[in-house]
């Protein structure tokens, strides 16, 4: 199969490949608007216009300025990044894998992650902010290798179904670990019970600037492979038989989704089911062209995000839901279809 062939199955409901990028600069509008919108919403409303002062006249006397720069800014801006790391991370992974399910929520790399996270809290106390994302990286980083290994083992190697079930049985097994050390040590189940439900709440933007620059480094890269991910989502005979060197490729992959499930987990604690539901419902827009699904998938992932992220908000105010509570009453659904009719088919 040649690349020109290829790139004719890039574009479906858009049509032709003259819609995709008008209905890029679309997404993002979109993005905007909702963000923005994000802001207006809290325990106390606030008007479109105090928004606009806050954010480009802000004067440190008022006190609703001080809301949106110091709570609500940071937090809406963690939402969009960690939905977009966390929706590419998904696609590159069912690319690589040609597994519909492969999400880092579902084959451990997220639980691993919030384990590790948990482990330092309880076994330093209070570490400093970038020391989550480090422990974020090597949690994934492990559970990532774990999944790998477990699933390769017997004839035939990793099959989809193979690293589905071990990300199953190792998020099981790992998130039974993590539950026990809550239990047993209530100083660390207070410091972060509402994080490892994956939660935006509290975020500022120190911890933004910790956790944003791993996350934004391993979208650039996803983007930078996503031709050769094109190829070898067509099957690993057809990669190698342009000449590609699927085995670099992996690697580079695997690292690409360390960082962005890595710092997403950090940032925002486990939220489920996001790489699972946006690349599926992008690659049905814009089709199987990985130059296009990446951008896609990291602007819908953001829009998920901040629209769960104002649900979680706003259904049972003043209080509110974590935003990974939101994300599992939608995610769980599709995933039921996805496993009956996708995997089936």
């Amino acid at each position: 199969m040649t690349a020109q062939a290829i790139s004719k199955n890039t574009s479906r409901i858009l049509g032709s490949r003259s819609l995709l990028l008008p209905g890029l600069f679309f997404c993002v509008l979109l993005l905007i608007v909702s963000l923005l919108w994000s802001i207006t919403l809290g325990a106390a409303d606030i008007t479109p216009q105090t928004v606009y002062e806050a954010l480009f006249q802000f004067d440190e006397t008022r006190f609703d300025h001080l809301v949106i720069q110091t709570v609500r800014l940071p937090r809406v801006l963690a939402g969009a990044i960690v939905g977009a790391g966390l929706a590419v991370a998904g696609a590159i992974m069912q690319g690589l894998t040609r597994n519909p399910l492969a999400d880092s929520g579902i084959l451990g790399i997220n639980s691993g992650a919030a384990f590790a996270v948990v482990m330092a809290v309880f076994l330093l106390g209070n570490p400093p902010l970038s020391t989550y994302a480090l422990f974020g990286f090597i949690g994934a980083t492990l559970a990532a290798i774990l999944v790998y290994a477990l699933g390769s083992m017997g004839r035939g190697g990793a099959t989809p179904l193979r690293l589905t079930l071990a990300g199953v049985i190792l998020t099981a097994f790992v998130s039974s670990f993590t539950t026990a050390i809550l239990i047993s040590d209530q100083e660390t189940l207070d410091k972060i019970r509402f994080w490892t439900a994956g939660s935006l709440a509290g975020r500022d933007m120190k911890l933004l600037m910790q956790t944003a620059p791993y996350i934004l480094v391993g979208l650039i890269a996803s983007w930078l492979i996503s031709r050769q991910v094109t190829t070898i989502s067509l099957g690993e005979d057809v990669a190698k038989g342009l000449g590609q060197n699927t085995g670099w490729v992996k690697i580079i992959a695997a690292i690409v989704v360390v960082l962005l499930a890595g710092g997403s987990v950090a940032l925002a604690g486990p939220i489920g089911f996001v790489g699972l539901v946006v690349p599926h419902i992008v690659r049905f827009i814009v089709g199987v062209d990985y130059r296009w699904v990446v951008p896609y998938s990291a602007l819908c992932g953001a829009l998920l995000v901040t629209i769960a992220d104002v649900g979680a908000r706003v259904i049972i105010r003043p209080q509110e839901l974590p935003v990974g509570v939101m994300m599992a009453l939608f995610g769980a659904p599709f995933f039921i279809w996805l496993a009956r009719w996708k995997v089936k088919r």
